[in-house]
């Protein structure tokens, strides 16, 4: 890494390395970034549906042990590189979230979309299998062919959470989602929508 100084700013150029990739039946994205805003797919399960979805994440060779003993573990943190981003989509500074447009223009860090000037994601999953190099995960809302970028344990203490506020907004959307789902899912349902 290298700092320089653009805008006043030092910045420091990155250099992320993937470990691994997803493999999942999600093929395409849910939203795209078009016309300087999110859309959402026709076609893109939802919300819900996508917290359902079983994935596999697999550790390159070049990692083997890097996942030793995170079966002690029910959740992981996965972050991966959103890769069907466009290069304009990562330009996009305000959006409607979920592509609604029945929901406020918002920033675009104030939305858990992809489409971000660097579009790394995370995503909390439960993990059903751990086998070598492989994964077998509940929840990740990454697309077939994901880079994944690290995983790390879900350890609650890591992350107090007190009193949360959210947006009226968002509210609103953890509501439709909780209407959608069955009866006897909806009581205790933590899950976030996949923007």
């Amino acid at each position: 890494m290298s700092p320089t100084k653009r805008d006043g700013q030092q910045r420091i150029n990155m250099l992320l390395r993937q470990v691994g990739v997803v493999k999942s039946p999600l093929k395409e994205p849910s939203l795209v970034a078009e016309s300087g805003d999110l859309s959402r797919k026709r076609r893109a399960l939802r919300a819900k549906q996508r917290q359902d979805v079983v994935s596999e994440i697999v550790i390159a060779e070049a990692f083997t042990g890097i996942l030793d003993e995170i079966e002690d573990f029910s959740h992981c943190l996965v972050l991966y590189w959103a890769h069907r981003v466009p290069h304009m989509g990562r330009s996009l500074v305000k959006a409607h979230p979920m592509g609604r447009k029945d929901l406020p223009l918002v920033g675009i860090f104030a939305t858990c979309s992809p489409a971000r000037p660097n579009p790394l994601c995370a995503t909390v999953v439960r993990l059903l299998e751990h086998r070598g190099n492989l994964l077998t995960v509940r929840g990740l809302d990454a697309i077939d062919g994901s880079p994944i970028i690290d995983i790390k344990p879900y350890n609650p203490s890591y992350y107090p959470v007190g009193e949360v506020k959210i947006p009226p907004w968002l509210e609103r959307i953890h509501r439709e989602l909780a209407a959608d789902s069955p009866p006897d899912t909806r009581e205790g349902q933590s899950g976030k929508p996949s923007e």
